[in-house]
């Protein structure tokens, strides 16, 4: 059941970072930002309302658990860590091709891999290690082809925050299997309701303290500033987004679930705005980059069958 949802998870968060780079395409970047946390948080909000004064959701995949400072607290700490892995991700999606963004972003489950291995003790399996060894290869040709849109990895600070996002992407990742594992297996014992409501939650109160310093510092700036406009794209981020975490913390909450196998499908979403970003934006060096994407496919297949 976990790595079916992994596999849900990835194609929302496909369709999630095409409404991310529809949006910001000539938009400014931290309004978009700001508007996606508290999209969020009004998704949550209710959710939260209704656990904790009412007994509509008692029992139900929906409800949030009730959890004091010793949990709020790791929450924060996965809220500064993924709030500045959107920061870094924003601003790079905007700058870059779909098509490139989506293989730099699928090296995530690589150091997620290592980082399991080195905290955790996870294993791979046969099957696994051969999933991982083409997911590997296919990401290596994948950027290799972008070199041939003229973007160079080594001076392009977009590809830099790029990096850094997946980064904490991974830092992220990792910290959610520990929220996540129970406290007999050495985790936390957290509510994965509770994560997700609580964390989008206390992102939008950091975000709107920045977007206030962002306003205060543009105050009396020039007309050739990238100006903000309302696209209805915005609010599908969030809807995605939800989505695709409430099927990821839902994945990661049951028994057997592996953090290095989860985080590697989630990247199958590649393939979903790989597509998006050759019928919807008409990006350029598609040929190249498709004979690379059938190698992230047949990875897929093959973490698929070590699951089981």
């Amino acid at each position: 059941m976990w790595i079916i949802l992994a596999f849900v998870s990835a194609t929302l968060l496909g369709l999630y970072d095409t409404s991310k780079k529809y949006s910001l395409k000539g938009n400014d970047v931290i309004p978009v930002l700001f508007l996606n946390t508290l999209f969020c948080s009004l998704i949550f909000i209710p959710l939260i309302l209704l656990s904790q004064y009412t007994n509509l959701l008692e029992g139900s995949v929906l409800q949030v658990g009730a959890g004091g400072w010793a949990m709020h607290k790791w929450i924060v700490l996965k809220s500064v860590i993924v709030l500045l892995s959107w920061v870094f991700g924003y601003f790079a999606i905007a700058h870059l091709p779909l098509t490139i963004v989506g293989p730099i972003n699928a090296t995530r489950p690589v150091m997620t891999l290592v980082g399991a291995m080195v905290v955790f003790g996870e294993r791979l399996n046969v099957w696994q290690w051969i999933g991982v060894i083409f997911a590997i290869i296919s990401l290596f040709l994948l950027a290799r082809s972008g070199k041939k849109e003229g973007i160079d990895f080594k001076h392009n600070k977009w590809i830099l925050f790029l990096l850094l996002a997946a980064l904490m992407g991974t830092c992220s990742g990792l910290l959610d299997k520990y929220l996540m594992a129970s406290p007999e297996s050495g985790g936390v014992g957290m509510d994965r309701m509770l994560a997700q409501s609580w964390y989008n939650i206390y992102q939008c109160l950091m975000m709107a303290i920045v977007l206030l310093i962002y306003l205060y510092k543009r105050k009396g700036g020039t007309d050739t500033e990238v100006k903000f406009s309302w696209k209805w794209s915005i609010l599908l981020i969030s809807i995605f987004l939800s989505m695709a975490d409430f099927a990821y913390f839902y994945a990661l909450s049951l028994p057997g679930a592996m953090i290095s196998i989860v985080s590697m499908v989630r990247r199958g979403s590649v393939i979903v705005s790989f597509l998006c970003g050759a019928l919807l934006f008409r990006e350029k060096n598609l040929k190249a980059k498709a004979l690379d994407l059938c190698l992230v496919i047949l990875g897929m297949i093959f973490l698929w069958i070590g699951s089981y």
